[in-house]
């Protein structure tokens, strides 16, 4: 299939939130928000001989969850270290927002991942010495920002890590981790959230309250997310999913359901 031209993650409406219902309950109702969080526009990306990522143009609109999906080597990963300034593309541009992420300098650039960008890893990241509510709040300490206590109050009961913020790492599930890195990436309350395979190590159980915080994040506080995934029933908790294959983006699919995704899945 010929790679569709720049189009936009942009919320589904009702026939959307009737195809998610049977899955994981319906959404919250919102409306277009409009904005561009950020925005691609032919970017490549190539390490050597290699082209990761090949003429991609796409926008992330505000207030949207967008998941990313292809097989091995189809430069999903890549995607999102572009789109999030985690690297810089060999061609084409980046914008969050207003701002093109290629005229910054290396310092500016952390500073704009550090507080305009959330992100939650596979991995967790979470710093071993530190208690629960250390690592939550590591962004702020590092950005020279106070924590609101209040949006940290709501943040740690919304991912029910309430009564464990004294506990250090090795005191938590692998599940439990994950949730206090996904309230890492949202007490910043920061433009975008890129998630990189989040719930990869999970059970399907515990990656299913991971997915729902996500989603709450986007319906509850207009949030926008980006999950990189290559699990079906994962992307079926976003508005759109995106196919990428060779470095090209090749379809997309509203209002994804696990079966359709699938099927979509085993074209690429």
């Amino acid at each position: 299939m010929t790679a569709p031209r720049a189009s936009s993650a942009t919320p589904i409406a009702a026939r959307a939130h009737g195809a998610h219902h049977g899955e994981h309950g319906e959404h919250a109702a919102r409306t277009d928000p409009g904005g561009a969080a950020v925005t691609l526009e032919r970017v490549t990306k190539t390490y050597g001989r290699v082209t990761a990522l090949d003429n991609v143009s796409w926008t992330f609109r505000r207030g949207t969850f967008t998941a990313i999906m292809g097989t091995s080597g189809s430069g999903k990963s890549t995607f999102l270290h572009c789109a999030s300034g985690l690297d810089r593309p060999t061609s084409g541009t980046v914008r969050l927002g207003d701002t093109e992420l290629g005229t910054l300098k290396e310092t500016d650039l952390t500073r704009l991942r550090r507080d305009r960008v959330g992100f939650v890893f596979q991995g967790y990241n979470l710093v071993p010495s530190m208690d629960v509510e250390r690592n939550i709040t590591l962004p702020l300490f590092l950005g020279g920002r106070k924590a609101d206590r209040r949006w940290l109050t709501e943040v740690v009961h919304r991912v029910g890590m309430a009564e464990r913020m004294d506990h250090k790492p090795s005191q938590l599930s692998g599940g439990q981790q994950q949730r206090v890195a996904v309230a890492r990436a949202l007490v910043t309350r920061p433009e975008i959230v890129f998630a990189d395979e989040p719930t990869a190590a999970l059970d399907p159980r515990t990656a299913g309250h991971v997915l729902r915080l996500l989603r709450e994040a986007v319906d509850q506080t207009g949030q926008t997310v980006v999950l990189v995934t290559h699990d079906p029933a994962a992307a079926a908790w976003a508005d759109t999913a995106v196919f990428l294959s060779e470095g090209r983006i090749v379809d997309e699919l509203a209002a994804p359901t696990a079966a359709a995704v699938l099927t979509r899945w085993e074209t690429l």
